[in-house]
């Protein structure tokens, strides 16, 4: 088992509070991310469920057991770091089993438990070489391993592919989601990657000045944001995020031509996705604009456009534009795609 729940856990440092009353339930074998910008609070919120951070107040239950006071040892939980934190002198093998070792396992025990992880990680060719001899993302492999040997309640993970490169970044993202199929365990990763949490997770934490901005599946998220703060953060692009004035049943963007309102309330701010814009004549749409810059990337290609008093927008095409930079078009919000927002940035 490892359901974890935390009950308006809050941190001080001094007077100053990181985390400000935060409710959570996670469920069983779940994969959950923590995500945010720097200093929201994510990396903490996971070292206080680990017992690295002394709880201020509220609890910490794992499966109905309070461990709020409890040491990290005595939680059940297994952490990998950002730092490999792998001993050099040691081989794979005897980096992987250190743990079970110290804690006195018999030695038939800990080889099976380390040939079953390597099996898992695909680092059986490796097990007899030393750090310096694997590449990073086999040293991460090898930090993951000596989690998995450990049989937690769950994994900790904090920003553990920080210190990658592009490529090994994808093939970690890849190794973590089948390692989470493959042992079913709860799992807590915390990134600012926006990608590794849209890509991981089954359900999102977007933290925002030690609060819960939103919490939901990575679809959620980006089709109906919670407020303005989750609309920009989560997809990428961001979602555009234009002033309105409502009237009647029609919105109409700043300077710009009326579109179907469906949402109830006063709306401040209409929001689209670069995807859910379409590229029409002047004067067509909910507003005209001028491209300044195109960014090809194969697959898609994104327009800035100066949106005049709208601001700056962008624009996803597929695959290779004809568009030219200094080009006046017109922008055609998809009629149902909007999303709506009042004054304090609150979803409509």
């Amino acid at each position: 088992m490892g359901a974890i729940k935390l009950e308006k856990v809050e941190k001080w440092f001094g007077d100053v509070q990181v985390i400000k009353g935060i409710d959570l339930q996670i469920e069983d074998g779940e994969f959950i991310v923590f995500v945010g910008p720097s200093g929201c609070g994510k990396s903490t919120l996971l070292r206080m469920i680990g017992g690295l951070e002394e709880t201020s107040r509220g609890a910490i239950v794992i499966d109905d057991r309070d461990v709020t006071d409890q040491p990290p040892a005595r939680r059940g939980l297994s952490m990998v770091f950002q730092s490999y934190a792998l001993y050099p002198h040691m081989s794979v093998r005897d980096n992987m089993g250190f743990s079970l070792k110290t804690a006195g396992a018999p030695v038939a025990e800990t080889k099976a438990k380390v040939d079953e992880a390597a099996r898992v990680l695909k680092l059986e060719p490796f097990l007899d070489r030393r750090p310096k001899e694997l590449s990073g993302g086999q040293r991460q492999r090898v930090a993951i391993g000596r989690s998995i040997v450990r049989d937690p309640t769950a994994f900790l993970f904090d920003e553990p592919l920080s210190n990658l490169d592009a490529a090994l970044r994808v093939e970690m993202r890849y190794e973590i989601a089948k390692l989470h199929q493959t042992l079913n365990s709860t799992m807590i990763y915390v990134t600012h990657d926006q990608v590794e949490a849209m890509t991981l997770a089954d359900r999102i934490v977007v933290l925002d000045g030690g609060l819960i901005a939103q919490v939901g599946t990575p679809r959620e998220l980006y089709e109906r944001p919670a407020n303005l703060f989750v609309a920009q953060f989560i997809g990428s692009p961001k979602m555009n995020v234009l002033p309105c004035d409502v009237s009647g049943g029609s919105y109409i963007p700043a300077g710009g031509r009326p579109g179907k309102f469906t949402a109830s309330g006063a709306a401040t701010y209409v929001g689209i996705r670069p995807e859910h814009i379409e590229i029409t004549a002047p004067g067509e749409g909910q507003c005209d604009g001028t491209i300044d810059v195109l960014e090809y990337l194969g697959a898609d290609t994104f327009l800035i456009v100066d949106g005049g008093a709208l601001g700056q927008l962008t624009v996803r095409v597929t695959g290779q534009s004809d568009f030219a930079p200094g080009t006046r078009v017109g922008l055609t919000f998809q009629a149902g795609h909007e999303s709506f927002f009042d004054a304090a940035g609150q979803a409509l």
